[in-house]
Protein backbone atom coordinates (compact mmCIF):
# COMPACT_ATOMS: atom_id res chain seq x y z
CA UNK A 1 0.00 0.00 0.00
CA UNK A 2 2.88 2.11 -0.34
CA UNK A 3 2.37 5.14 -3.12
CA UNK A 4 3.23 8.15 -3.91
CA UNK A 5 0.16 10.53 -3.69
CA UNK A 6 0.50 12.61 -6.64
CA UNK A 7 -1.15 16.36 -7.04
CA UNK A 8 -3.30 18.35 -5.00
CA UNK A 9 -6.86 16.45 -5.62
CA UNK A 10 -5.16 13.18 -4.95
CA UNK A 11 -4.14 14.57 -1.28
CA UNK A 12 -7.48 15.70 -0.87
CA UNK A 13 -8.93 12.35 -1.99
CA UNK A 14 -6.74 10.81 0.82
CA UNK A 15 -7.89 13.42 3.31
CA UNK A 16 -11.80 12.73 2.27
CA UNK A 17 -11.22 8.95 2.61
CA UNK A 18 -10.27 9.15 6.24
CA UNK A 19 -12.25 12.28 7.03
CA UNK A 20 -15.72 12.50 4.69
CA UNK A 21 -18.94 13.63 6.60
CA UNK A 22 -21.86 15.96 6.01
CA UNK A 23 -21.16 18.88 9.07
CA UNK A 24 -20.70 17.00 11.78
CA UNK A 25 -24.22 15.47 13.82
CA UNK A 26 -24.17 13.48 16.95
CA UNK A 27 -23.83 9.98 16.82
CA UNK A 28 -27.42 8.59 16.71
CA UNK A 29 -26.01 6.03 18.87
CA UNK A 30 -26.23 6.80 22.61
CA UNK A 31 -23.12 6.46 24.48
CA UNK A 32 -24.00 3.12 26.30
CA UNK A 33 -25.85 1.62 23.37
CA UNK A 34 -25.07 -2.12 23.88
CA UNK A 35 -27.00 -5.19 22.65
CA UNK A 36 -28.01 -8.44 24.74
CA UNK A 37 -26.29 -10.47 22.21
CA UNK A 38 -23.15 -8.92 21.41
CA UNK A 39 -22.30 -6.26 24.40
CA UNK A 40 -20.77 -3.89 22.66
CA UNK A 41 -20.09 -0.23 23.90
CA UNK A 42 -20.74 2.55 21.27
CA UNK A 43 -18.07 5.36 22.51
CA UNK A 44 -18.70 9.02 21.60
CA UNK A 45 -15.03 10.55 22.98
CA UNK A 46 -12.44 8.08 21.27
CA UNK A 47 -9.19 8.45 19.34
CA UNK A 48 -8.80 5.77 16.43
CA UNK A 49 -5.44 4.78 14.37
CA UNK A 50 -4.89 3.21 11.37
CA UNK A 51 -4.15 3.02 7.52
CA UNK A 52 -6.37 3.22 4.21
CA UNK A 53 -6.73 2.81 0.72
CA UNK A 54 -8.29 4.51 -1.71
CA UNK A 55 -9.75 3.50 -5.22
CA UNK A 56 -11.61 5.68 -7.97
CA UNK A 57 -11.39 7.19 -11.08
CA UNK A 58 -10.42 10.08 -12.88
CA UNK A 59 -10.51 11.03 -16.81
CA UNK A 60 -11.08 7.33 -17.01
CA UNK A 61 -8.25 6.20 -15.75
CA UNK A 62 -7.96 3.89 -12.61
CA UNK A 63 -6.41 6.13 -9.41
CA UNK A 64 -5.10 4.93 -6.04
CA UNK A 65 -4.01 6.62 -2.85
CA UNK A 66 -2.38 4.76 -0.19
CA UNK A 67 -1.33 5.99 3.74
CA UNK A 68 -2.21 6.45 7.42
CA UNK A 69 -4.64 8.38 9.52
CA UNK A 70 -5.41 9.21 13.15
CA UNK A 71 -9.04 10.24 14.37
CA UNK A 72 -9.74 11.84 17.13
CA UNK A 73 -13.97 12.49 18.66
CA UNK A 74 -15.79 14.04 21.16
CA UNK A 75 -19.55 13.85 20.82
CA UNK A 76 -19.23 16.98 19.41
CA UNK A 77 -15.92 17.61 17.55
CA UNK A 78 -13.71 15.66 15.05
CA UNK A 79 -10.55 16.27 13.74
CA UNK A 80 -8.63 13.58 11.58
CA UNK A 81 -5.13 13.73 10.37
CA UNK A 82 -3.91 12.48 7.40
CA UNK A 83 -0.13 10.73 6.73
CA UNK A 84 1.47 9.90 3.59
CA UNK A 85 3.18 6.57 3.96
CA UNK A 86 6.76 8.13 4.89
CA UNK A 87 4.51 9.60 7.48
CA UNK A 88 4.11 13.44 6.68
CA UNK A 89 0.88 15.34 7.54
CA UNK A 90 -0.76 16.04 4.10
CA UNK A 91 -4.07 17.45 5.38
CA UNK A 92 -6.32 18.04 8.61
CA UNK A 93 -9.84 18.14 9.47
CA UNK A 94 -11.47 19.79 11.83
CA UNK A 95 -15.07 19.04 11.95
CA UNK A 96 -17.80 21.00 14.44
CA UNK A 97 -21.53 21.76 14.17
CA UNK A 98 -20.87 25.34 13.06
CA UNK A 99 -18.28 24.57 10.18
CA UNK A 100 -15.48 22.20 8.38
CA UNK A 101 -11.92 23.25 7.84
CA UNK A 102 -9.32 21.34 5.38
CA UNK A 103 -5.80 22.36 6.08
CA UNK A 104 -2.95 21.55 3.81
CA UNK A 105 0.58 22.77 4.43
CA UNK A 106 1.28 25.37 1.95
CA UNK A 107 -2.25 25.74 0.38
CA UNK A 108 -5.24 27.75 1.80
CA UNK A 109 -7.81 27.42 4.25
CA UNK A 110 -10.40 26.05 2.83
CA UNK A 111 -13.64 26.10 5.03
CA UNK A 112 -17.32 25.09 4.52
CA UNK A 113 -20.62 24.47 6.50
CA UNK A 114 -20.88 20.87 5.36
CA UNK A 115 -17.63 19.02 5.21
CA UNK A 116 -18.89 16.56 2.09
CA UNK A 117 -19.57 19.65 0.53
CA UNK A 118 -15.95 20.64 1.12
CA UNK A 119 -14.84 17.77 -0.50
CA UNK A 120 -16.85 17.07 -2.95
CA UNK A 121 -16.14 20.59 -4.79
CA UNK A 122 -12.53 20.04 -4.87
CA UNK A 123 -12.29 16.23 -5.38
CA UNK A 124 -15.80 15.36 -7.26
CA UNK A 125 -17.10 12.44 -5.75
CA UNK A 126 -18.75 11.74 -2.36
CA UNK A 127 -17.37 10.25 1.04
CA UNK A 128 -19.57 8.95 3.95
CA UNK A 129 -17.82 11.14 6.52
CA UNK A 130 -20.60 11.68 9.34
CA UNK A 131 -21.71 7.78 8.65
CA UNK A 132 -18.10 6.69 9.84
CA UNK A 133 -18.32 8.10 13.26
CA UNK A 134 -20.58 5.10 13.83
CA UNK A 135 -19.13 2.59 11.09
CA UNK A 136 -15.67 2.60 12.64
CA UNK A 137 -17.11 1.29 15.55
CA UNK A 138 -19.12 -1.15 13.98
CA UNK A 139 -22.74 0.58 14.50
CA UNK A 140 -24.81 2.40 11.94
CA UNK A 141 -28.66 2.29 10.49
CA UNK A 142 -29.35 0.30 7.70
CA UNK A 143 -31.13 1.69 3.84
CA UNK A 144 -34.46 1.04 6.25
CA UNK A 145 -33.18 3.12 8.81
CA UNK A 146 -33.09 -0.34 11.30
CA UNK A 147 -30.15 0.44 13.56
CA UNK A 148 -27.08 -2.35 13.49
CA UNK A 149 -24.78 -3.52 16.10
CA UNK A 150 -22.22 -5.62 15.05
CA UNK A 151 -19.95 -8.10 16.21
CA UNK A 152 -17.93 -11.11 15.22
CA UNK A 153 -21.02 -13.22 15.76
CA UNK A 154 -23.02 -11.42 13.27
CA UNK A 155 -23.70 -14.02 10.12
CA UNK A 156 -22.32 -12.59 6.73
CA UNK A 157 -25.33 -11.45 5.79
CA UNK A 158 -25.82 -9.19 8.38
CA UNK A 159 -22.15 -7.91 8.04
CA UNK A 160 -22.85 -6.69 4.38
CA UNK A 161 -25.11 -3.64 4.93
CA UNK A 162 -26.44 -1.04 2.32
CA UNK A 163 -27.25 2.47 3.81
CA UNK A 164 -29.46 5.00 2.59
CA UNK A 165 -27.27 6.89 0.68
CA UNK A 166 -26.06 4.00 -1.31
CA UNK A 167 -22.87 2.99 0.50
CA UNK A 168 -21.71 -0.84 0.72
CA UNK A 169 -20.37 -1.38 4.04
CA UNK A 170 -18.28 -5.19 4.77
CA UNK A 171 -16.91 -5.31 7.93
CA UNK A 172 -14.21 -8.15 6.81
CA UNK A 173 -11.92 -8.34 10.14
CA UNK A 174 -12.54 -7.86 13.79
CA UNK A 175 -10.05 -7.68 16.76
CA UNK A 176 -10.44 -9.09 20.54
CA UNK A 177 -9.34 -6.23 22.61
CA UNK A 178 -8.85 -6.57 26.82
CA UNK A 179 -9.91 -3.28 28.19
CA UNK A 180 -6.81 -1.30 29.10
CA UNK A 181 -8.03 0.85 25.69
CA UNK A 182 -11.31 1.80 27.54
CA UNK A 183 -12.67 -0.87 25.32
CA UNK A 184 -13.30 -4.10 25.92
CA UNK A 185 -14.47 -6.99 23.42
CA UNK A 186 -14.55 -7.36 19.94
CA UNK A 187 -14.01 -4.21 17.74
CA UNK A 188 -13.67 -4.04 14.59
CA UNK A 189 -10.20 -4.46 12.43
CA UNK A 190 -10.99 -4.14 8.61
CA UNK A 191 -13.98 -2.18 6.92
CA UNK A 192 -14.38 -2.24 2.83
CA UNK A 193 -16.90 0.52 1.92
CA UNK A 194 -17.91 0.72 -1.77
CA UNK A 195 -20.17 3.22 -3.77
CA UNK A 196 -20.83 4.21 -7.28
CA UNK A 197 -20.87 7.15 -8.41
CA UNK A 198 -21.18 9.50 -11.55
CA UNK A 199 -18.35 11.63 -10.32
CA UNK A 200 -15.45 8.54 -9.59
CA UNK A 201 -17.65 5.43 -10.92
CA UNK A 202 -16.79 2.85 -8.63
CA UNK A 203 -15.16 4.36 -5.31
CA UNK A 204 -13.21 1.70 -2.90
CA UNK A 205 -12.28 2.52 0.62
CA UNK A 206 -10.31 -0.10 2.24
CA UNK A 207 -9.63 0.62 6.21
CA UNK A 208 -7.90 -1.09 8.46
CA UNK A 209 -7.67 -0.24 12.48
CA UNK A 210 -4.77 -0.42 14.27
CA UNK A 211 -5.62 1.09 17.53
CA UNK A 212 -8.36 2.39 19.09
CA UNK A 213 -8.54 4.36 22.80
CA UNK A 214 -11.93 5.17 24.15
CA UNK A 215 -11.88 8.32 27.25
Amino acid sequence: MMRKIVGISAVIAFTLAISGCASLNQPSTPNAAVTSTSQREYHQVIDLSGRLSVRYQQDGKEQAVHGSFTWSQTSDHTIVTVLSPLGQTLATIDITPQQSTLHQAGQPLRTAADVDMLTAQTLGWPLPIAGLRDWLQGFGADANGKRFNLSPASDSSASNITTADHWLLQYVGWQTVDGSSGIAGSYPKRIDLSRNTEQAGQVAIRIVIDSAQAH
